[in-house]
């Protein structure tokens, strides 16, 4: 039986990396317990929302799941008695939304399954763990020279991909991992391109680049299986991390924050840069570089997951650059994750906010000038550099590469065509939603400087202004028709005043009433 013979039609239209926030609307007390009614958001758009029920003992479960990433969070204790009063109800409402806001906030956590899945059960009641293994048995009926040693559970971020350790039976020793995705809402290829440029990765070879062993794609999802390593990725190393375990325990919460040596970043730097400069000038589209997606092999780099951009998969960092309407092409996506890259290997830990409004001591100046470059304010909205000029930067220029290995990636000028198309495809989209937050963004400063106290108080003068004036026109138009009903009178019985009649009030004594 061939690979995936009987796949779902169409891809996942669902971006996991779009925010989910989450709101308490309000609460009911039943016989024994109290539920807590959620409106849950999916992006900006107050349309895309939905109501969620949850207990008390529901939240527990899923911080009792995130433990593993030994993080502290903000879960109000448990009480036994005298749980159902009001007082203790509105009090425990304000805790769990606290809960709600850093579990939604924090990077990791909102992307990963738990989250998603108390959040949104709809969109993800599927167990992907099972689909993946019907369809890498499917696989080995039609390649049955490899073997499956284990599942490696939760090793990656992603929901829709999954790790399994191999082996090839006549090299039991050899170890090799098979990463299983279904493609994502950026595929744009047509299924036979797509078909073809997964095929083709194998054949690239460049010495930043990670070896691929092989790989095929179909209609709904694609196989990959490359060399495990058992030294891991560049966040293994920069977190002291072991590469089997899961992501969450792996880089939610470092025991130890130590950048790299100033060496490395310079080296780790200026290769990963050279293979972005390879991979544009070829016009193979990225977008989904950062640490874990860094092999390292002895003191060399190599890129992983080339495959991502063709799946369609949205990248680590969407949920920041998405932010940025001058971050709109692929390239400049590349750069935006090489500074989030760069700032990790220096010291240790991801950027606290994006932008970052000041850095901490560095090992050098330069590496502190190429941050500010890419993740500051001024970056975002003037521009960024180009990998080119990048690599023309002290940091960078006179790193010496020993590696004389020739890189060789034909991409046939059909397919290079198709390539451009959907990356052009992938930018169009992002350009979009980018739109629609900037949109989103304007509307809720104008909304929230028209509630603001010294709005209000503007607003009151003015009404008090807008009366007075009111008043004014009124009392000028009263007097008038006041004055215009005595000329009529005293000119029906005499067209001369008597000295004796009383003189009608001028306009300004009747303003003044």
């Amino acid at each position: 039986m061939a690979f995936m013979e009987k796949p779902p039609a169409g891809k996942v239209l669902l971006d996991d990396t779009v925010p989910l926030t989450a709101q308490i609307e309000a609460s009911q007390s039943l016989h024994s317990h109290t539920e807590y009614i959620i409106r849950v958001q999916r992006g900006v758009s107050a349309e895309n929302s939905w109501q969620i029920v949850r207990r008390y003992s529901d939240f527990d479960l899923l911080n009792n799941s995130l433990q593993i990433s030994t993080l502290s969070l903000p879960l109000p204790p448990k009480k036994l008695i005298g749980n159902m009063e009001r007082e203790f109800i509105a009090e425990r409402q304000k805790g769990l939304q606290a809960y709600l806001d850093v579990i939604t906030t924090h990077h990791i956590l909102s992307n990963c399954e738990l989250v998603k899945k108390f959040l949104d059960p709809n969109s993800y009641s599927v167990n992907y763990t099972e689909i993946a293994l019907q369809h890498v048995s499917m696989f080995f009926r039609s390649e049955p020279k490899w073997e499956v040693v284990e599942p490696l559970k939760d090793i990656g971020w992603r929901i829709r991909k999954k790790y399994f350790l191999m082996k090839i039976k006549n090299q039991p020793k050899e170890r090799l991992v098979l990463s299983w995705a279904d493609l994502g809402p950026d595929k744009y290829l047509s299924d036979k391109d797509l078909q073809y440029a997964v095929k083709l990765l194998s054949s690239c070879s460049h010495p930043y680049i990670y070896k691929i062993t092989f790989a095929t794609a179909n209609e709904s999802s694609a196989l990959v299986i490359r060399p495990f390593s058992e030294k891991g990725t560049l966040k293994d190393l920069i977190y002291k991390a072991k590469p089997k375990d899961p992501f969450l325990k792996k880089y939610c919460n470092p025991k130890k924050i130590q950048g790299l040596e100033l060496q490395q970043i310079k080296t780790y730097g200026r290769q990963i840069l050279e293979v972005l400069k390879f991979l544009h000038e070829k016009g193979f589209p990225y977008g989904h570089l950062h640490s874990a997606n860094v092999m390292l092999d002895g003191d060399t780099c190599k890129l992983l997951d080339l495959e991502n951009s063709l799946l369609g998969l949205p990248s680590f960092y969407r949920s920041y650059f998405s932010q940025f309407r001058k971050i709109n092409t692929l390239e400049g996506v590349d750069v935006h994750c090489f500074g989030h890259l760069l700032y990790e290997m220096t010291y240790g830990r991801p950027p606290d906010t994006i932008p970052v409004e000041s850095f901490p001591p560095a090992p050098s100046v330069f590496v502190v000038s190429v941050l500010e470059s890419i993740l500051t304010c001024e970056a975002m909205k003037n521009g960024m550099p180009t990998v080119s000029r990048l690599l023309q930067m002290p940091l960078f220029s006179d790193v010496l590469l020993t590696n004389s290995e020739k890189p060789q990636f034909k991409i046939p000028t059909k397919l290079k065509e198709a390539l451009k198309i959907s990356k052009e495809c992938i930018e169009k989209r992002l350009t979009e939603e980018q739109k629609l937050i900037h949109q989103h963004r304007r509307l809720t400063r104008a909304q929230s400087h028209h509630g603001s106290e010294e709005e209000k108080k503007k607003r009151k003068i003015l009404a008090r202004k807008k009366s007075k004036r009111s008043a004014y026109e009124s009392g000028e138009e009263h007097s008038a028709k006041y004055s215009n009903s005595n000329n009529s009178g005293s000119g029906a019985s005499s067209p001369l005043t008597s000295p004796s009649s009383p003189t009608p009030p001028s306009t300004a004594e009747h303003a003044s009433f």
